[in-house]
């Protein structure tokens, strides 16, 4: 091995520790939260909505109303049309991942929500596209500004390809100036939420998404402007995330060349600059970018375990198959390649636009709606990859997280602990690592292919309220679960392996978002929960396995209070006020 070798290795083992270090500074357990403000300082709230001044903005149609594409179809994808690439299917595509659904109003206090969930409704995820060849649309890097519906152009240039790219960022102050510390998990999330959106969107076009794995962080923030420092002199930073391709069935549709597409972007026309969300940071919180720089992407061919990783400037392959090993607990195993039966079919007659903008997080549940184990049954089924179904099909890796339910309120499965395996190589790992005491019982009238257990009887609602930070939410709902990642499994890809796992856990939320809705009940999030006291619950030691992100489900109180507006209504009321004086 030589010199270089052994470096490139001993600062990638470095950065794990950093990651590792992370991620234990930042549990929550019974006496300890993990540092944050302690207070809402409302004078520094950042402004949810990021500008580029001077950029050249283009209006979006609204349009998405219009599509007769129902939820339930995006489920039989072969019956959906692809629709143009053009400037209104890009309108569509962003107004229904991150676009605004809707808006809140109390008193004098107004605030929007929107399509992509997010913690605390904070929103630091920030959407770009790179355009080429798109009827309407001139060539060039775009910023999506959310609450115009626009798009903000930031880069003149033709890019050697032909379709569309969507890049995503993270601004990690939006989320630290609430939650401190732990605000970098809760970015990661969010991508994995955002990437679920858009894949839902793109289903309802009849489009597919691709993720661009062998991109690295530099590469991303090159493309979409992130690194150019004097664009966001005196405003918060942007840290690049992923960038995507759509795919609609066309010729055009192919992976671009990295260094290609890079010199094309550096030799064009970059106009605007990013607007400051908080005038005065009375907090800041270095470790968010200490483990930002050692989660760092290099470019890179495919996913490989630690030790393999290879920087190179080497085009990929067009369409790389996917990985066939899984690095669990230590060992390489290969992957089970059975397919998986249809997904049963949803009782759900909404509209899939309908169904997306409705989409909210629960505040509270009213303790005593339940669901059948048949809509359990679906809504697992729908955490599943299956081809060419959204939104899990985009994750070309084998699934490393799992599922711990507590159920309270299912019909035909008593309450108790239970765990959903979502691979069948993960269920013996799990075995071992978990209490000799567990039980795990087959559940009748579950299919066979989801591999429900149910480890434990027991009225569980007071643990999922306790271990999710005593909130009621937890306890009041039919089920709550906590997503256990395979940790070092994660970690083996490299230290950027650490934020894919969260971002797994985004997509699984995405998907339990929609599907609570679409069984006419209401799912919510949970980033708060005791790490190390949900593992110790199961019997865990060591960091084989770490719970990552909670969820529930249940019947949500809604509040009567708020007055609900249109998600664009302002803007309806500019165009009525401008055709008023013009007339």
């Amino acid at each position: 091995m030589s010199e270089e070798q052994t470096g490139h290795e001993d600062f990638e083992m470095d950065a794990l520790n950093r990651v590792r270090a992370y991620h234990h500074r930042t549990k929550h357990g019974f006496g300890r939260y993990a540092a944050s403000p302690g207070f809402m300082d409302w004078e520094t709230q950042p402004d949810p909505f990021r500008r580029f001044d001077g950029a050249q903005q283009f209006p979006l149609p609204l349009a998405a109303d219009s599509l007769a594409v129902l939820y339930a179809d995006l489920f039989t994808p072969e019956g959906i049309s692809a629709s143009p690439l053009d400037k209104t299917g890009v309108g569509i595509l962003l107004e229904l991942s991150f676009g605004l659904a809707a808006w809140k109003q109390y008193g004098n206090d107004r605030w929007a929500l929107r399509c992509n969930p997010s913690s605390g409704n904070l929103h630091p995820t920030e959407a770009y596209l790179i355009a080429s060849g798109v009827p309407g649309l001139e060539d060039g890097g775009y910023h999506y500004a959310s609450i115009d519906h626009a798009l903000e152009q930031r880069c003149q240039f033709e890019p050697p390809f032909h379709g569309l790219l969507v890049g995503l960022s993270s601004i990690h102050w939006r989320e630290a100036w609430k939650y401190g510390e732990r605000a970098f998990r809760y970015c990661q999330h969010d991508i994995g939420h955002g990437l679920g959106a858009l894949r839902y969107a793109a289903a309802v076009l009849g489009w597919r998404l691709r993720l661009l794995d062998s991109w690295g962080d530099g590469d991303i923030a090159a493309l979409l402007g992130l690194d150019r420092q004097a664009d966001f002199a005196g405003a918060e930073i942007e840290a690049p995330d992923v960038l995507c391709l759509i795919e609609t069935g066309v010729d055009g549709d192919g992976e671009p060349d990295i260094d290609a597409l890079l010199n094309a972007a550096s030799a064009g026309i970059w106009t605007g600059k990013a607007n400051t969300l908080s005038q005065v940071h009375h907090s800041n919180w270095p470790v968010i970018d200490e483990v930002c720089a050692a989660a760092h992407k290099p470019r890179t061919i495919n996913p490989t375990p630690l030790g393999n990783a290879v920087d190179t400037h080497l085009r990929p392959h067009p369409n790389p198959p996917p990985p066939r090993e899984s690095f669990l607990g230590g060992r390489t195993i290969s992957i089970n390649s059975t397919p998986l039966p249809a997904l049963s079919p949803t009782l759900c007659e909404l509209t899939a636009a309908e169904l997306i903008k409705q989409r909210r997080s629960a505040q509270a549940f009213d303790g005593v709606t339940a669901i059948p184990a048949k809509t359990l049954c679906r809504i697992l089924d729908a955490t599943l990859p299956r081809t060419n179904m959204p939104p899990l099909d985009l994750w070309n890796r084998s699934p490393k997280v799992h599922l711990v339910l507590f159920i309270h309120r299912v019909v035909g499965l008593p309450p108790g602990v239970y765990l959903f395996c979502r691979s069948a190589e993960a269920e013996p790992v799990l075995k071992a690592k978990l209490k000799e005491s567990f039980k795990w019982e087959s559940c009748d009238g579950i299919p066979n292919h989801l591999r429900l257990y149910r480890l434990l009887r027991a009225d569980a609602r007071q643990a999922a309220t306790t271990l999710s930070c005593q909130q009621a939410i937890a306890g009041d709902s039919a089920f709550s679960l906590g997503m256990l990642t395979e940790f070092e499994a994660g970690l083996a890809e490299g230290p950027w392996g650490y934020r894919r796992l969260f971002w797994e856990c985004g997509l699984i939320g995405q998907a339990l978002y929609l599907e609570a809705e679409a069984a006419g009940v209401r799912g919510t999030g949970i980033g708060c929960f005791f790490d190390d006291p949900v593992h110790e619950l199961l019997g865990l030691g060591g960091t084989a396995f770490q719970s990552l992100y909670h969820f529930t489900v249940g019947g949500p109180v809604v509040d009567n209070r708020l007055e609900n507006l249109p998600g664009y209504w302002h803007l309806e009321r500019l165009q009525s006020s401008q055709h008023q004086r013009a007339t």
